[in-house]
């Protein structure tokens, strides 16, 4: 997108969340067929600014990513309508629920969830990588806190709202999950 939205992808604190998560979900919508082409253009943006605005000391992140798309959106011409949607659905991304019908938010969150279900080598540099953001967490609070984010996935109905993601990524999340959460509680 810009060379400033690029520039945010390299900040030297991001491990995971940098250009390459962004590039990952954009081949991962690439693969998605049944789209127009504005809600396509809608789910690249929200995919692109979702993440622009990370701090893994703040609660707020996906807010301000949205807060942000819609002052650069805005500032590019792009019209309120497709504004606010761009911001609802980076604002999906804070608890990764959707509503039932919500298909590009289905979508949306599969596409950011979709790491969890890869090879447990890539799972495992996820994993890593999220530590490294979390440096400044001691690592028994990381452990005890990163655990309870990821049993509350475990103990979802789906982690993929979208039904041709959940049957590609459903079975080997849950396994990567759990020997996640074995390995920190170990």
């Amino acid at each position: 997108m810009t060379p400033e939205l690029r520039a945010r992808y390299a900040e030297p604190h991001r491990r995971y969340h940098s250009l390459a998560h962004i590039e990952d979900c954009l081949a991962e919508l690439a693969t998605v067929s049944g789209l127009t082409a504005d809600q396509r253009l809608t789910l690249e943006r929200a995919l692109w600014w979702h993440d622009a605005i990370y701090d893994p000391t703040r609660s707020d992140n996906e807010a301000e990513s949205a807060a942000l798309a819609e002052r650069e959106l805005s500032a590019l011409g792009v019209p309120e309508a497709p504004r606010a949607e761009v911001a609802r659905l980076i604002l999906l991304t804070c608890g990764h629920t959707v509503a039932p019908g919500d298909r590009l938010g289905a979508l949306m969150i599969s596409i950011d969830l979709s790491i969890l279900g890869r090879s447990p080598d890539a799972y495992d540099r996820y994993a890593a990588q999220i530590r490294e953001e979390y440096a400044h967490v001691p690592d028994a609070l990381y452990r005890a806190g990163r655990a309870a984010v990821m049993r509350r996935f475990l103990e979802a109905e789906t982690i993929y709202a979208d039904p041709a993601f959940a049957a590609r990524f459903e079975t080997p999340a849950r396994a990567n999950i759990a020997r996640e959460i074995a390995a920190l509680q170990a």
